[in-house]
């Protein structure tokens, strides 16, 4: 494996485990968000998980089409900061909206449904498009697709897994729920950073 092809896996990598970290921390505090106005029950939570599941769902259709045009990192860095981006309109106007959804919404399942779409539809969507193209950022050779992929999955998958202890442990009861946004938000553009920086770099290295 040459230099250039290990320095990208690994950034494609770390950047894919943030990004799983990251997905599983705005889901939970998801919840924490909506709580105020809808409560937690099985109701609230079944919309934010049903909101995440089919934001996602389009985001690895439509990442999978975009890895297809030319894929390399500096685009790669783009779905991390359009995602940081469109979640400002969450941490600033988020408790506005959700004053207009509940006066309009009373029932817990609609409301709930309806405010889950609103704050987190499209940056969810945003990063589920960075599975499908971090596959094809690291895959070289087609025979290999299958064994990079189940590599990808397992290392974005322990970033969930960690965003998900780490939110439900410790940041939920140390921070603010819109500190904790604006902390993923500043990471996301980092990790834009990273990966415009890497590429500048192996293209020059090329």
């Amino acid at each position: 494996m040459s230099n250039k092809r290990r320095i990208i896996n690994w950034t494609v990598l770390t950047l894919a485990f943030t990004s799983g970290f990251i997905i599983m921390s705005i889901e939970l505090l998801g919840g924490r968000v909506l709580a105020p106005y809808f409560g937690s029950s099985i109701y609230v939570w079944g919309s934010i998980i049903t909101v995440f599941m089919i934001a996602l769902s389009f985001g690895y259709l439509i990442g999978g089409h975009l890895s297809l045009q030319a894929p390399r990192l500096s685009k790669y860095g783009l779905f991390f900061v359009a995602a940081a981006i469109t979640a400002v309109p969450t941490i600033l106007f988020g408790d506005n909206l959700m004053d207009w959804v509940f006066l309009r919404f009373d029932d817990p399942r609609y409301g709930s449904l309806l405010a889950a779409m609103l704050l987190f539809f499209v940056p969810t969507a945003i990063l589920g498009m960075i599975a499908p193209y971090s596959v094809r950022l690291l895959v070289e050779e087609t025979h290999h697709s299958g064994r990079v992929a189940g590599g990808l999955y397992f290392i974005s998958t322990l970033g969930s897994a960690l965003g998900t202890l780490l939110t439900s442990f410790y940041f939920v009861l140390l921070f603010e729920i819109k500190e904790i946004l604006v902390t993923m938000a500043i990471t996301l553009v980092c990790c834009f950073l990273i990966a415009l920086i890497v590429d500048r770099k192996v293209e020059t290295e090329a």
